[in-house]
């Protein structure tokens, strides 16, 4: 019997050769690029739509150091694709996406009914208080929370124990409280092990958490405080192993690009078309993104034929 089941897993696995696309993407567009993959492969039945989730960098260093193959990739800072990806493994991105930074939690979390957007960093210095983050290195949410940790030092001007709200946080942040990327921390919401956890507003939304919204001040959402979001900067890791780098904070825009190296380029230009039309940007509004209006490419001039037509050209 076995044998036999052998034999018939075979045969089909060589009898399925569909068409296939590869979307590499960052944690926080896992639920936003189901709903675009399901809506695309309506119009594409015969496609068969693979999605790998993970932090933007490690998304992004799958490509540049793995060697692996996509068709897409798609990432929550735009930077990491040219910093990572262009120009040896990307000739160009669009951004397409904005989001901001909220700090998510539960109706069981300590002290739900309590915190606000003033007093947050005082709640969660409380000694009964778990809060956690993603991995900076790795996810860029992760470099974010410190960054609104940081311009909550300008904003609020304050010290808590005669430190910094960013030393006083960080030091009430374990590694154990820190995970490789943003969804990863939402198991542990929902398990009581943290009570709060610093998240993307789309990712509150689209899990149904409650959570708390940051003044615009520090929440990396509005474009017309960038030149205050960039007073704060974070140093990561770079490129290459053993290098490092500072991250200047600016409001959160999404990046997408079609890797050099794609097995299918004609479906993910297909695909990149679908995502800024109609009912692309429909899904990502009904998902806590707001679709950049109008989207924005770089370089313009090496952006496929298919799609300048999204950009006036």
């Amino acid at each position: 019997m076995r044998k036999i089941l052998i034999i018939l897993a075979l045969f089909f696995f060589a009898c399925d050769n569909r068409e296939s696309l590869m979307i590499f993407h960052a944690g926080s567009l896992s639920q936003p690029m189901a709903d675009l993959a399901t809506a695309f492969n309506k119009k594409h039945p015969a496609l068969a739509i693979k999605r790998e989730a993970a932090g933007s960098r490690e998304t992004a260093r799958k490509i540049s150091e793995l060697y692996r193959l996509a068709d897409v990739v798609a990432v929550s800072d735009y930077k990491v694709i040219e910093e990572l990806l262009m120009p040896d493994h990307a000739d160009w991105q669009i951004k397409f996406a904005r989001n901001q930074m909220v700090i998510a939690f539960t109706e069981r979390s300590k002290y739900a009914s309590e915190i606000d957007s003033n007093n947050w960093y005082r709640i969660l210095m409380r000694e009964d208080v778990r809060f956690g983050r993603s991995d900076e290195n790795l996810d860029p949410c992760g470099y974010r929370t410190l960054m609104v940790w940081k311009l909550a030092d300008l904003y609020y001007k304050e010290k808590m124990d005669g430190k910094s709200i960013y030393e006083a946080l960080n030091e009430r942040c374990p590694e154990n409280n820190i995970r490789p990327s943003e969804i990863e921390l939402l198991p542990l919401l929902e398990s009581l092990f943290l009570d709060y956890a610093f998240e993307y507003l789309s990712i509150a939304v689209q899990h149904r958490l409650r959570y708390i919204e940051l003044p615009q001040e520090i929440d990396l959402t509005n474009p017309r405080l960038d030149s205050l979001y960039s007073k704060v900067s974070v140093r990561i890791t770079g490129k290459k192993r053993g290098e490092f780098q500072t991250v200047v904070g600016s409001p959160i825009v999404y990046g997408i690009s079609i890797p050099k190296d794609a097995p299918n380029r004609p479906m993910a230009i297909k695909f990149i078309q679908f995502l800024l039309g109609d009912e692309g940007r429909k899904i990502l509004s009904r998902n806590g993104q707001p679709p950049l209006t109008p989207p924005v490419a770089a370089p313009v001039e090496s952006i496929p034929e298919e799609l300048k037509g999204f950009f006036g050209e």
